[in-house]
């Protein structure tokens, strides 16, 4: 039984990065294809339509950082909080990289034929980020409570 603690530990470890990067490698991927769609249609802003795919990146950002808050010996006593922690905030920043694309797209989308609401289509996006900045807080605070 030890054993498996210890390896949920490890996998609470390196989830939020792993998870992180995977949410972003979608997200961007779906704001992307929505940038290249726009360029197609329009004359201009083309570095405005790349610089919003790009935001979802930052999840895999606080995927690292929360992994290196995480970094600590697994044993049987702290495998279970690593676990705790490291899977939901990872599971967490998934899906915000996943509906934050598909946020960025949909501002995309609306800002090529209306430009003057790029700043107000980009306020889901924004959002989005705020659950991922919650669950990136959360983590951190709850890791330093794991005693070693």
């Amino acid at each position: 039984m030890n054993e498996f603690v210890m390896a949920l530990g490890w996998l609470g470890i390196f989830s939020p990065m792993a998870f992180g990067a995977l949410g972003s490698a979608i997200g961007v991927a779906i704001a992307g294809q929505a940038a290249i769609g726009a360029m197609l249609e329009t004359e201009g802003g083309y570095g405005r339509y790349v610089g919003v795919s790009a935001i979802p990146s930052s999840f895999v950002i606080y995927g690292i950082v929360v992994m290196f808050a995480l970094q600590q010996p697994v044993t049987a006593e702290t495998g279970a909080a690593l676990f705790g922690i490291g899977v939901p905030t990872g599971v967490v920043l998934l899906y915000a990289g996943i509906w934050q694309g598909r946020a960025c797209a949909s501002a995309i989308a609306a800002t090529k034929d209306k430009p003057e609401i790029f700043g107000l289509a980009l306020a889901p996006a924004a959002i989005v980020e705020g659950f991922g900045v919650f669950a990136f807080v959360f983590a951190l605070v709850l890791a330093g409570t794991i005693p070693n």
